[in-house]
């Protein structure tokens, strides 16, 4: 939830004015909530009315929920969502490293895209990561970087309460840019796709609805305390990577640290999105899809898919609101209320099917104007 992609909250902001304070707690909300119908997917009363865990994955509900039109048609696209999803992410880590090293280094004669190879060269022993163990330590180390990267930016914008105005708020929004926000916002909330197994290996699945409320509350609030307070500093001037607006002095360790932060996060989103695929190719009986060395090819491609995306769109706010647009709304709203409504739809009571189709409709207008907007976008700054 506390990722690196809550630096561009304060810049959502700017072009939400005081709705987009409104909808990081609407977000939080409903993504708990569509975390709830998710993981209850997963089970199914037996002859006693006890509930059973029957489904394992998000895979598996999918399944399940289109098992008249086909076996494994759900699987593919929640599969194909997820991947999406997860290599956008890893282009993002490509793209503010591009970003974060321009800026530490700008009497080098050296483009944004040029600093995202250098970046790429140190990510290519990822290739050789074959478990989580490894994965594991470097998320870790993600934790305690984070930690000292918001207290840093945190701290100097409190040094500098004096200059706080609300009257840096919007009142009046461009309805595009708007939308592009909500792409942003969405996108800092994502985490459906790692829900169930989370529940699958918790010693006690019955605490999780309370985890879940617990985080989802935390979380909101982090997020709207740093992006309020780092809008109220810089306001107008507030730039999609925030730490670009710190002084040169901060500027330069808080860019490194963020550094540091990007490509340690890079291996997990891209180990699991390796996975999948190859865990799609390898389920036939064929020994060539089963070597370690196609495995190692499998890696390989889509490492350097991630350096060419980042190359041709170097644009982190636009890319991130395009993705929690696309992917982001899919497998947080569309898809979680899609297949409660079609698993359990006997059982629920009128209320929680209206939560469910009020969920669904919004989640795709928004996903559908997002796209949109964040199209255009990138369109009119490729000229």
């Amino acid at each position: 939830f506390q990722g690196i992609f809550v630096l561009g909250l304060p810049y959502a902001l700017l072009h939400s004015g005081y709705s987009g304070l409104f909808l990081i707690i609407l977000a939080a909300a409903l993504c708990c909530y569509t975390g709830k119908i998710l993981i209850a997917c997963l089970y199914e009363e037996n002859e006693d009315g006890q509930l059973i865990r029957v489904r394992d994955t998000y895979e598996d509900i999918a399944n399940a929920c289109c098992k008249k039109q086909s076996s494994k048609l759900g699987g593919i696209v929640v599969n194909v969502t997820q991947v999406m999803e997860l290599i956008m992410t890893c282009i993002l880590y490509l793209v503010v490293s591009g970003n974060l090293l321009s800026h530490s280094f700008p009497y080098v004669p050296m483009t944004e895209k040029t600093w995202s190879v250098m970046a790429f060269v140190t990510l290519l022993p990822c290739v050789f990561i074959k478990t989580l163990k490894i994965v594991s330590k470097l998320s870790q180390l993600c934790s305690l970087v984070h930690f000292i990267i918001i207290l840093v930016v945190m701290t100097y914008c409190l040094t500098q309460i004096h200059q706080w105005s609300w009257a840096k708020f919007r009142l009046s929004i461009e309805f595009e840019d708007f939308l592009v926000s909500v792409g942003v916002i969405i996108f800092s909330y994502t985490s459906q796709i790692f829900l169930p197994k989370l529940e699958g290996n918790m010693k006690n699945p019955g605490e999780f609805r309370c985890m879940l409320n617990w985080t989802h509350f935390f979380a909101c609030v982090l997020k709207t305390t740093f992006a309020l307070t780092a809008f109220l500093t810089w306001g107008e001037e507030t730039k999609e990577v925030i730490t670009d607006n710190l002084p040169s002095f901060l500027q330069t360790l808080v860019n490194l640290c963020l550094l540091t932060k990007a490509l340690l996060s890079y291996p997990l989103p891209f180990f699991a999105a390796t996975e999948i695929v190859y865990a799609c190719i390898s389920r036939g009986n064929h020994s060539n899809y089963r070597s370690p060395l196609f495995a190692l090819g499998v890696r390989g491609s889509f490492l350097l898919l991630t350096l060419l995306m980042a190359m041709f769109i170097p644009h982190f706010a636009l890319l991130m609101g395009l993705t929690g647009s696309v992917t982001g709304a899919a497998m947080t709203f569309l898809l979680p209320s899609l297949f409660h409504l079609k698993l359990k739809w006997k059982k629920l009571s009128f209320l929680e099917k209206c939560a469910d189709m009020s969920v669904f409709i919004l989640g795709f207008l928004c996903s559908l104007a997002g796209i949109l907007c964040s199209i255009k976008g990138l369109l009119e700054v490729f000229g």
